[in-house]
């Protein structure tokens, strides 16, 4: 079977030459997407052997993927970063599930045992935060979900829509997957963080991941998006109205800023509840009906 690595790069020159010699080790292609660097990014990765394809602006990593599988002529194809943060020598490890017809997608995972030993503790608080609303949103029970190593069988290719440009694609590939029902499998892989150049602040780059995937929420897990605040706000309303109607029939000074407050609650909390219902009844009616 022909593998073909496809890897996004922005300014790497440092680190793609290595990352590309050592991937051909264990593929038929590299395909290296340049998204506009500034550097020698792509002569760098042209010199070690890599078919590069230029974007002549930096677009995003999900417009750089896109770029990769649409170039890509394999029936396995691996992605992977372009920073050395992987290792290039667990692919075969990588592709083995596809290889062996037990998985469309395979998800290399650094946390798939447990903690990674090797992740700064700021960054695995942000990841478990993006791990669990990725797959509150896709139903899936995924240990890594922001993992850029990964390997897709031929099959699963047309399935990624690739609607994301920037990094929040990572989780989009897992609702695509999840949404044809593909078969994803997790292996475990190692990471190195010594190597890290991102300049891309992780704390900004998790919050915008972070509140593209609950405004997914809106039409995938309606129940979640809507019905679960709204019962939050419903019951802490219904509370503070309780509470004014114990104070007015013990007699006690009753004030009408919080009352008025606490009705406002309730009713905004009982139509957040009933539009989640309402949203989730008519997304499994399409789903039902569709199939």
């Amino acid at each position: 079977m022909r593998i073909v690595a496809v890897i996004p790069a922005f300014n790497e020159e440092v680190a793609i030459g290595s990352v590309v010699l050592l991937t051909g080790e264990h593929v038929d292609e590299v395909i290296v997407v340049d998204d506009g660097s500034a550097d020698r990014t792509a002569h760098v990765a042209e010199m070690a052997g890599a078919r590069v394809i230029r974007h002549h602006r930096n677009l995003g990593k999900g417009a750089a993927l896109k770029t990769g599988f649409e170039a890509a002529d394999a029936d396995v194809i691996v992605t992977l970063d372009a920073d050395a943060q992987h290792n290039p020598a667990e692919i075969p490890k990588l592709v083995e599930p596809i290889l062996r017809g037990e998985a469309d997608v395979v998800n290399g995972s650094r946390y798939l045992h447990g903690r990674d030993e090797n992740t700064p503790r700021y960054r695995r608080v942000g990841q478990k935060i993006l791990d669990r609303a990725t797959n509150i949103s896709t139903g899936l029970d995924i240990t890594d979900t922001q993992s850029g190593f990964r390997a897709f069988s031929s099959a699963s290719i047309p399935h990624f829509r690739f609607r994301d440009p920037g990094f929040v694609v990572e989780s989009e590939m897992l609702a695509d997957a999840a949404e044809a029902g593909l078969r994803i499998v997790e292996v475990e892989v190692g990471v190195r963080y010594d190597v890290d150049g991102s300049t891309r602040n992780p704390i900004s780059h998790g919050v915008s991941v972070l509140l593209r995937i609950i405004g997914d929420l809106e039409l995938k897990r309606p129940l979640y998006y809507f019905t679960l605040p709204g019962l939050i706000i419903g019951i802490t309303g219904a509370i503070l109205s309780l509470m004014f109607i114990r104070d007015y029939i013990t007699g006690l000074s009753v004030n009408m800023g919080p009352t008025i407050v606490a009705v406002m609650l309730t009713l905004f909390g009982t139509f957040f509840i009933f539009t989640g219902i309402i949203l989730d009844s008519m997304r499994r009616m399409i789903i039902h009906y569709g199939r």
